[in-house]
C-alpha cells in the first residue's frame, strides 16, 4: 500500500516518476486564466487565518459543505471563521473521491508543511498552525505566488475597470511575476440579462462615448480592448451560457438595441443576434492584435432562484448546461475561418460528453500561424477532478496533437490554487508513463521531456507571447 499523497502521489510507474520529478516539477506555472484580485497582489494582502484564505470566497468548499448538510450560517452566514473551518474539517473526510481532498492536502503540504490529514480531530491543529504561519512576512499574497513559482497571471476584467492595479504591478519592478488582465465582455453582451441598461451607462462613462445605438456600442468596446492591450492583455474571455450563432440585418440589431435601452425585454433570438454580433466584432479585433480568445460554454447558471436571490452569483449554485449549442459553435468558427479572422482560439465546454467533439471541431479549422492554433482548453470547472483531466488528455491526444497542449490553469479565486497544476503535472505524467510502461510509445526522454514541458509551460508560453518582466 503506497503512503497517502507521499512524493510520488498519483505517480505508479518509474517512467511517470521519472517525467514528473525531472521535467514537470520545476516548470514555472503559466496561469494564464483565474479570477484573483489584482488589488489584493499589488497590496501583499496577508490573510488572518485559514478561513480567510480558504472559505471565504471559495463556491468549491461551499457546495461540499451544502452537500452534507450544513446550515449556511457556517457558510456564508454570521458564523466565526473558527466555526467555519471546523464545520468544513467535518465535512471535508467523507469526500472522497472528491478532487477537493486532494487539493486540500496538497496546500496545507506545501504552503504549511503539514503533512497529517484534515478531519475534526486534527482541525484545531491545523487551524492554530496555519493561523500563526499566515502572520510570517512571506505568507503575503507575493509570497505565495513567489514560492509558487508563478512566471504568469492572467486575472479576469470587465471592460469598464480602470486596470490602475495591473499598471502599477507593470511598473513594479520588485515583483518578477507578469500580472495581465484579460478582457471579459460579457455584461456588455449580455442584452437579455438584468443590469444591461445601466451597465451600458457606466461602459459610456468610462468610455466618453454616448452609447445609444449599435455603433458606438461598437466604439465602445473596441476602445477599451485597445486601453487593455496597452495595459498587457494577452486574453480574452468570454463566458456563454450556451454558444450562440444567429445572424441578423444592420438594421434588425439597432431595432433590438432600441428596444433593449428603451426598457424592453428582448426575446431569445434577438439576443443571440446581438451577442453573435459582438463576438464577431470582438474576435476580429483579437486577431487583428494578436490575442487568443476563450470561450467557456455551457454553463447553466443559477438554477437555484431562492439562494441567487439572497447570495447572488457565483456562490456555488451553477451547474452543467443542457444544450451543447455544437453546430453553433462551429458555424461561429467557420464564418471567422472564411473571413480571414478567427483568432488564437481555446474552447472549453462544461458537459465533457463534449469533448470528441471539441476536438475533432479544432482540427477543421487549425492554421499555419502557430501550431495549436485552436486549443481546446483544459477540463473545467466540474471536470477539473482527476478522471475529467484524465478523459480530456486522453481525448485530445486521440484526435489531434497532445505534445501542442497549453496546459493547466486554476480558473480560481485563491492564491492557494496553484497546487492544482502540481495536481494536473502528476496526472498527465501517469497517463504517458502508463502509455511508455505499455509499450505503446517509445522510452525517448528527450522527446517526452520536451512535451512534458511543452505541455507545463513552453507551449503556453509561445501561444500567449510571454516575455520577461
Amino acid at each position: 500500500m503506497k503512503a497517502f499523497m507521499d512524493k510520488d502521489f498519483l505517480l505508479s510507474t518509474d517512467t511517470a516518476r521519472q517525467l514528473y520529478h525531472d521535467y514537470a516539477a520545476g516548470c514555472p506555472i503559466i496561469d494564464y486564466h483565474c479570477h484573483v484580485s489584482p488589488k489584493e497582489i499589488w497590496e501583499d494582502k496577508h490573510f488572518k487565518n485559514i478561513t480567510d484564505i480558504w472559505l471565504s470566497g471559495d463556491h468549491y468548499k461551499w457546495r461540499l459543505m451544502r452537500s452534507d448538510g450544513i446550515d449556511e450560517y457556517y457558510i456564508t452566514g454570521g458564523a466565526s471563521d473558527y466555526e467555519k473551518f471546523m464545520k468544513f474539517a467535518s465535512v471535508l473526510p467523507k469526500a472522497i473521491g472528491n478532487p477537493m481532498y486532494h487539493w486540500c492536502h496538497l496546500e496545507l503540504k506545501e504552503y504549511f508543511g503539514y503533512t497529517g490529514v484534515l478531519n475534526e480531530k486534527t482541525a484545531h491543529e491545523v487551524w492554530t498552525l496555519t493561523e500563526k504561519m499566515l502572520k510570517e512576512d512571506d505568507m503575503g499574497v507575493r509570497g505565495i505566488i513567489e514560492k509558487s513559482n508563478v512566471q504568469f497571471i492572467g486575472t479576469t476584467d470587465d471592460p469598464t475597470d480602470n486596470l490602475e492595479w495591473h499598471r502599477k504591478l507593470m511598473e513594479d519592478g520588485s515583483f518578477e511575476t507578469i500580472v495581465a488582465p484579460s478582457f471579459r465582455p460579457d455584461k456588455a453582451l449580455g442584452i437579455d440579462k438584468n443590469g444591461w441598461r445601466e451597465y451600458i451607462c457606466t461602459l459610456s462613462e468610462v468610455c466618453g462615448i454616448k452609447i445609444d445605438s449599435i455603433k458606438t456600442l461598437e466604439q465602445a468596446l473596441l476602445q477599451r480592448i485597445d486601453f487593455f492591450n496597452e495595459s498587457g492583455c494577452k486574453a480574452s474571455d468570454h463566458g456563454l451560457d450556451h454558444m450562440v450563432y444567429a445572424e441578423a440585418s444592420a438594421e434588425e440589431l439597432e431595432e433590438i438595441m432600441s428596444k433593449a435601452l428603451g426598457g424592453e425585454a428582448v426575446t431569445a433570438l434577438e439576443a443571440e443576434c446581438f451577442k453573435t454580433h459582438f463576438l464577431l466584432l470582438c474576435a476580429r479585433k483579437y486577431a487583428q492584435i494578436g490575442w487568443a480568445m476563450q470561450l467557456h460554454y455551457n454553463c447553466m447558471r443559477n438554477p437555484n432562484r431562492k439562494m441567487f436571490s439572497l447570495l447572488g452569483p457565483d456562490t456555488g449554485f451553477d451547474c452543467i448546461g443542457p444544450d451543447n449549442g455544437s453546430n453553433k459553435l462551429a458555424l461561429l468558427l467557420n464564418r471567422l475561418f472564411e473571413e480571414g479572422s478567427l483568432p488564437k482560439t481555446i474552447i472549453y465546454s462544461l458537459d465533457a460528453s463534449d469533448n470528441s467533439f471539441i476536438d475533432s471541431l479544432i482540427g477543421s479549422y487549425q492554421g499555419t500561424e502557430i501550431a495549436g492554433k485552436l486549443q481546446h482548453g483544459s477540463a473545467w470547472w466540474f471536470n477539473d477532478n482527476l478522471q475529467g483531466m484524465k478523459e480530456q488528455l486522453i481525448s485530445l491526444a486521440n484526435l489531434s496533437i497532445l505534445g501542442n497542449f497549453i496546459g493547466m490553469l486554476t480558473d480560481s479565486r485563491s492564491f492557494l490554487s496553484y497546487t492544482r497544476h502540481e495536481y494536473f503535472r502528476r496526472i498527465l505524467c501517469e497517463l504517458l508513463g502508463q502509455w511508455v510502461e505499455n509499450g505503446e510509445y517509445p522510452a525517448d526522454f528527450d522527446t517526452l521531456g520536451m512535451i512534458v514541458k511543452g505541455i507545463c509551460h513552453d507551449n503556453a508560453q509561445t501561444y500567449f507571447n510571454i516575455t520577461a518582466k
